[in-house]
């Protein structure tokens, strides 16, 4: 591994190497860029895409795709208050416009309680969906009596409102991303020069990222949806940002070493090299790991995510080193560092911190531990799951117009579930479902497949299509329609489908979870060469992990005021963090290790706090911040990711971190390497905690002498 590493940072720190580098990586932007603005064009928004593999109501969805080629969409006009009458039948006349041959838009039918009015217009799926409900919703909205309310929903208008989220997110997101990043990096380096390296960097991973996310959707099936797709830009620039962060850092304390500006990079790549390898390799491996999960949209996060962490680490080694090479040592203006100079000062904020924790490294770990395990006491009894009218922020037309219905008609009337059956079953089936309790009422649709073999049924719910008592009722008609002998029944629709969802969600979080553990322990064991620290190093991400899921989830309920935590949350969460968080763990530790074999273990150990504790807390920061913009977005989903992520970054950077590993590994000793060749090697009595704050030039010698 050292031979390779030296081999590669040759390249981007040599004379000539660095032109080639640059050229190199300029040649593929321009080559490749026209590729990058495509990726919007192999992402898949079918409800499939956010379904579970092999779930009924995935199934549904494809039997559903052999029927007649005009396949039809209904929009649902709800109309309430005094004079909807005139109001609904002048609509019925204008939206005849909108619906495809051979289809017409029905009566308005009155509720029981002759309160309201709904209308149902059927469009055609193969059509600009969102346009037409763009459309029938100015036409409804039109000369509207004074105290009649019209909202347009069913399911057309709950996709276009759906499909809205995520209009323009990428964009939305690359910019906030690049404002925050670019702001911060002023703030960390104070240098009107040198922040722009690591968002040039940055820019040159992202395109490689579209551009091989592209390529690998088209040609190899890699799955793409809009959230995955949006989340991949923000990954790609807070990683990318992390490892800048860390290799500037250490190039910078190599140039006060060194007069050559190329050895000084080639020895940072050397020895920051297998920290951001270990790194990005497990976060890339960790979000892999999604492809054992069984929601579609799970696996598609996981493996677009793994793809955006490779790019941005190939940049991070390759570009942004010929960059800071070429530019030399006045990119770091006002703040150049001078060969022979110290490398920082003798005594800072993180050694005073490292001297303290030294004092009772004990007692510190425990009451970091207890710290975190009261904000994970507020994860118990989490209320799991949101309604389709509790997944947006700001309440849109399509759930306003459902909430109308519910109010007024068997709430399922907006939406029914589907049945899907043999046709010489159809009979037996609609009385099978009819018998079910909370069945409102079963239509027989009259679709039929060009051969004639399956036929469909439109099944009304009492309930509202997304409450527990719908869910109930489907998992009833399930048993019902499957005992029918020779009808291969299959039950879909909304309500189907935030069951199987939700039922995957708990099957996802049992398969997924301990296959990531394994793999981040793997390759902390190769890391460090040991197995006590790569044992409490993961003990405390999932520590952190369970404490930033309670610290959400006490602003979700009591600030933000969501409704409940989205099943995907746990699931995605903890596999961001854990992969995310045991980044810092890997920093801090590698070097470490490098200081403890130089210097012994608690000397080592308050070296490599000192040494790094102003780079991960920056990198920290950044990554936060850059999840942190989730937060402003209209779906609920998202903005709980970024809150339940950017809050364990911060965790893992200001306290598990800076405390909980360095105090558990002094209070440990040299059993903290145990079995390694550190533990073989250290001593059994090390010298005095209080003494490890010695001169930074005695550091910087024996920094030379290695």
């Amino acid at each position: 591994m050292r031979a390779l590493l030296k081999r590669v940072a040759r390249a981007p720190g040599g004379r000539r190497g660095k032109w080639f580098v640059l050229a190199a990586w300029l040649i593929v932007a321009v080559a490749l860029g026209p590729l990058a603005g495509k990726l919007g064009d192999v992402e898949d928004s079918s409800a499939n895409a956010f379904l579970p593999r092999g779930a009924e109501s995935a199934r549904v969805n494809t039997e559903l795709e052999k029927f007649r080629t005009d396949t039809v969409m209904p929009a649902v006009v709800v109309y309430t208050g005094e004079g909807a009458d005139e109001k609904a039948a002048a609509d019925r006349t204008a939206f005849a416009q909108f619906v495809p041959p051979g289809e017409e838009v029905s009566q308005p039918i009155p509720s029981e309680d002759r309160e309201a009015l709904m209308t149902v217009v059927p469009l055609d799926s193969e059509d600009d969906i969102t346009s037409k409900i763009d459309e029938l919703r100015k036409v409804a909205g039109a000369n509207a009596p004074p105290g009649v309310d019209v909202e347009v929903g069913g399911p057309a208008g709950s996709l276009t409102d759906s499909v809205a989220v995520f209009d323009g997110l990428d964009s939305t997101l690359l910019l906030a991303t690049g404002l925050v990043v670019a702001a911060l990096l002023l703030i960390t380096y104070r240098s009107p020069f040198l922040w722009l390296l690591p968002l040039l960097s940055v820019g040159f991973a992202a395109v490689l990222t579209q551009v091989t996310t592209y390529l690998l959707a088209k040609h190899a099936g890699l799955p793409v949806d809009p959230q995955s797709a949006g989340v991949l830009m923000v990954l790609v620039f807070g990683v990318g940002t992390d490892y800048a962060l860390l290799l500037i850092a250490r190039y910078r304390e190599e140039l006060h070493r060194h007069a050559d500006r190329h050895e000084a990079m080639r020895i940072a790549l050397r020895r920051s090299g297998p920290a951001i390898l270990a790194s990005a390799g497990t976060i890339a491996v960790g979000l892999a790991c999604l492809a054992f999960a069984d929601i579609n949209s799970s696996r598609s996060l996981g493996l677009v995510g793994a793809v955006g962490v490779v790019c941005a680490f190939l940049a991070m080694v390759t570009v942004l080193p010929a960059l800071l090479v070429i530019t030399g040592r006045w990119v770091f203006w006002p703040f150049v560092p001078h060969h022979g100079t110290p490398a920082r000062k003798p005594r800072t904020v993180w050694s005073r911190i490292g001297t303290a924790v030294a004092r009772r490294p004990r007692w510190s770990w425990m009451m970091s531990v207890a710290a975190t395990g009261v904000l994970a006491l507020s994860a118990v009894g989490i209320s799991m799951g949101l309604t389709q009218a509790e997944m947006f922020q700001d309440k849109p037309e399509s759930v306003v117009a459902q909430e109308r219905i519910s109010a007024h008609y068997p709430s399922g009337a907006s939406d029914p579930a589907k049945i899907v059956t043999s046709t010489d079953r159809t009979g037996q089936v609609r009385t099978a479902a009819a018998a079910v309790d909370g069945v409102a009422r079963v239509e027989n649709d009259g679709d039929r497949t060009p051969d004639g073999q399956l036929t469909t049924l439109s099944v009304v719910l009492q309930d509202t299509p997304d409450s527990q008592a719908a869910k109930d009722t489907i998992d009833d008609l399930r048993d019902a329609v499957h005992q029918v002998e020779g009808a291969h029944a299959l039950v879909g629709g909304t309500t189907a489908q935030t069951l199987d969802t939700q039922r995957a969600a708990d099957r996802d979080l049992t398969t997924v979870i301990p296959i990531v553990l394994l793999v981040v322990l793997a390759v902390l064991i190769w890391l460090l060469r040991a197995l006590v620290a790569p044992l409490l190093l993961l003990a405390t991400v999932v520590l952190s992990y369970f404490a930033a899921l309670g610290a959400s989830n006490l602003l979700f309920e009591h600030v933000l005021g969501f409704a409940g935590v989205d099943w995907s949350i746990p699931l995605m969460g903890f596999v961001f963090l854990v992969a995310l968080g045991i980044d810092y763990n890997i920093f801090l530790m590698h070097r470490v290790k490098e200081e403890a074999a130089r210097l012994g273990h608690t000397h080592g150990v308050l070296e490599g706090l000192t040494s790094t504790g102003g780079v991960i807390t920056s990198a920290g920061i950044v990554l936060a911040a850059t999840f942190a913009v989730f937060a402003g977005l209209p779906l609920v989903t998202m903005a709980q990711m970024g809150v339940l992520v950017g809050i364990g970054v911060l965790l893992d950077t200001f306290l598990v971190r800076t405390v909980l590993v360095p105090a558990l590994a002094l209070d440990l000793g040299r059993w903290f390497w145990w079995p390694g060749r550190l533990f073989r090697g250290l001593p059994h009595t090390e010298p005095d905690a209080s003494e490890s704050a010695g001169s930074s030039s005695a550091r910087d010698r024996a920094h030379e002498v290695a």
